[in-house]
């Protein structure tokens, strides 16, 4: 069942009346601001004259805050293109608005916290890559979409939806637990999607590129690691590269997620904070859950850890490396590859070598491959699980490697290239599959860590360039800032939009609000103490006194200060940075 693709959207003083423009549906979904009842009823003129009406294309959801429930709707769109002649969108811009017309009925407090749950929903709505379409299932990949029964097919977008990926499953369980509004409940993911017309041999295709974000411990870089008691991983994201020629289709599966085993690693001012792995938790337990729900997913796994085998890293690969051999799962291969020893000194051609490793399993996964008569030639019977510490940069490079080899078959198979060539043979393609890669390892990595993607130069180019080093370099130091003294934030938005974080109205009132957390005085204090000392220990060295005894002095003085104040920073760590206030604030692991 297919999605109202645009509506009139009138605002009156008491109700929200949505009404699809769609030639032959007479009907109008109205929402009571007062009592909050949502119905479908006949178009039969009640509209008033005087109803602020503007155009949608489609509702995001309802969420609740203090003030009471908002209505979220869509404004701006934008086609990224078609899969399978389905018409896919991007969301450009959104709006919020609020069922009550005043808020009198809260007090100073409770404003200034409904401003805040406003600022952090808005945060999340302005995400640049929240996709949907009206008539496509885009939260299921091409061979779970063939394996489906016509009855499945038959039911709402919302309802056949894998509810991993949907972004906007909580708030929209209002409109969709009634089942009369399943035109109306438009399921949106998270991620990327790249729709790209090529060219090899004057002969063209589609290439596309779909990433869904998981919704299941979704977070930002430092404060969502590893896995959770149910088996869901930190930055778990499914990867579909499909190609479009004379109707035929094939697909490609990849997934990425963090190290599932329970360990932490919160921010605390240091660049690189040392990852803590719970000794008090069962790490098979995790495991054989996480990799349990993966083989019912995806069949067979292979495991690519690409983490360091020396330093803090190593830890995390030797426990990552028992917990496989305990968990006794024959679906499941371990592949260790330190991607920075092995690729040292620029010398990313050695990378072939853990191409070479996996060829074995990738012509036995193989790939989804549908005729355009709808016969399914071939299923991908396994999938390639890459893994660094974040799951973004290292993971990036060897993924677009990976997809690249299996892209190469599926063009040689649809007649598009000889089974001799390569895709860097001369071809104008060769870019364009470089570039969305690179972009996509941008996006994504925006989304976890803040910034763009680093070792995208590889990615575009073939090969590591001074400049690439300094953009990295830069990328990082932004994350640095943005995941002590932002993150926090961004926590709270993603909890509270997913749900995890439910708000109630009494908030402020009758119960405390999470939002209103006493800093201890040291937070204030001694950073003003820091800058006050460093401020006089440069003006001491700049503008020395003519004594030199007491500029000395003065300087030592000053200097000691800066010292001991940096030292107490550094220290209490956590003390200073952002942290989450909401969902994350009440999860402890012992």
């Amino acid at each position: 069942m297919a999605v109202h693709e645009s509506f009139l959207f009138h605002i009156t003083s008491d109700k929200f009346i949505i009404e699809p423009r769609v030639d032959g549906v007479n009907e109008l979904l109205v929402i009571d601001r007062v009592t909050q009842e949502i119905s479908l009823t006949a178009n039969d003129g009640q509209i008033p004259a005087s109803a602020l009406t503007k155009t949608i294309y489609g509702i995001f959801g309802i969420i609740r805050l203090v003030a009471g429930p908002y209505l979220i709707v869509i404004t701006k769109k934008i086609k990224v293109g078609e899969i399978d002649n389905h018409s896919i969108w991007q969301v450009v811009d959104t709006e919020m608005h609020s069922y009550k017309r005043t808020f009198f009925h809260l007090n100073e407090g409770q404003q200034v916290h409904n401003r805040t749950y406003v600022s952090m929903t808005e945060h999340v709505l302005k995400t640049e890559h929240f996709y949907f379409s009206t008539t496509f299932d885009l939260s299921h990949t091409l061979q779970r979409l063939s394996n489906t029964s016509p009855d499945f097919q038959s039911l709402a977008l919302h309802e056949r939806a894998d509810q991993r990926f949907v972004w906007n499953g909580h708030i929209l369980r209002e409109l969709a637990q009634q089942p009369e509004l399943g035109k109306y409940c438009l399921p949106i993911i998270l991620g990327c999607i790249f729709i790209k017309s090529g060219s090899v041999n004057n002969k063209l295709f589609d290439y596309i590129l779909v990433s869904r974000r998981c919704i299941y411990r979704a977070g930002t870089r430092f404060y969502m690691r590893g896995v959770d008691d149910e088996g869901q991983v930190a930055n778990f994201v499914e990867t579909e590269q499909i190609v479009q020629y004379n109707g035929n289709k094939c697909s490609f599966v990849q997934t990425r997620g963090s190290i599932p085993l329970f360990w932490s690693q919160r921010p605390n001012l240091k660049r690189i904070p040392v990852p803590i792995i719970y000794s008090t938790k069962s790490h098979v337990e995790g495991f054989k859950r996480h990799f349990d729900d993966q083989v019912y997913n995806y069949g067979k796994q292979v495991v690519i850890n690409l983490v360091n085998q020396k330093g803090y890293e190593h830890l995390l690969e030797k426990a990552f490396a028992q917990t496989v051999l305990n968990a006794q799962n024959e679906h499941v291969r371990y592949e260790a590859f330190d991607f920075h020893k092995e690729c040292s000194q620029l010398r990313w051609d050695r990378l072939s070598l853990l191409i070479n490793r996996l060829q074995e399993e990738r012509k036995q996964f193989g790939y989804f491959f549908v005729q355009k008569d709808g016969h399914v030639v071939s299923q991908q019977l396994g999938v390639f699980r890459t893994n660094c510490m974040d799951c973004l940069d290292r993971t990036n490079v060897v993924q677009g490697m990976l997809a690249k080899e299996v892209l190469q078959e599926q063009l040689a198979r649809f007649g598009v290239m000889e089974s001799e060539q390569t895709i860097t043979d001369g071809s104008v393609f060769d870019l364009i599959y470089k570039n969305v890669w690179a972009d996509h390892a941008d996006v994504i990595s925006k989304q976890y860590a803040g910034t763009g993607a680093l070792k995208t130069d590889f990615t575009r180019t073939g090969k590591r360039t001074g400049l690439g080093l300094i953009m990295d370099g830069l990328n990082s130091a932004v994350r640095y800032f943005k995941n002590n003294f932002q993150d926090g934030f961004r926590q709270d938005a993603i909890d509270l939009f997913l749900g995890n974080h439910i708000v109630e109205e009494t908030e402020g009132v009758s119960e405390p609000s999470p939002l209103k957390v006493e800093r201890d005085w040291k937070y204030y204090a001694v950073p003003v103490i820091f800058l006050v000392a460093m401020a006089m220990f440069v003006i001491s060295i700049l503008l020395p006194d003519e004594h030199f005894t007491e500029n000395l002095m003065y300087i030592l003085f000053w200097g000691t200060a800066s010292a001991i104040t940096l030292a107490v920073i550094v220290t209490y760590g956590q003390e200073f940075v952002d942290q989450p206030r909401l969902a994350q604030a009440k999860v402890k692991m012992d």
